[in-house]
């Protein structure tokens, strides 16, 4: 099995038998937008606490 459906199929069965299908989604979602950040960070891709403070202050305006 790859990677990926292996990581899925985890989660999967980890949720509650009762879950329903919307929330195992949201679950599998959940720990896809945890591994993009992830990934993100460790290449690289992230900005700086004072520029998103800046970014932040500036929607005010």
């Amino acid at each position: 099995m790859s990677i990926a459906k292996d990581t899925m199929a985890d989660i999967i069965a980890r949720q509650p038998d009762d879950s329903s299908y919307d929330e195992i989604l949201r679950e599998l979602a959940y720990a896809r937008m945890i591994q993009r950040g992830l990934d993100d960070a460790d290449n690289g891709r992230t900005v700086s606490d004072d520029t998103m403070k800046r970014k932040i202050e500036s929607w005010r305006n």
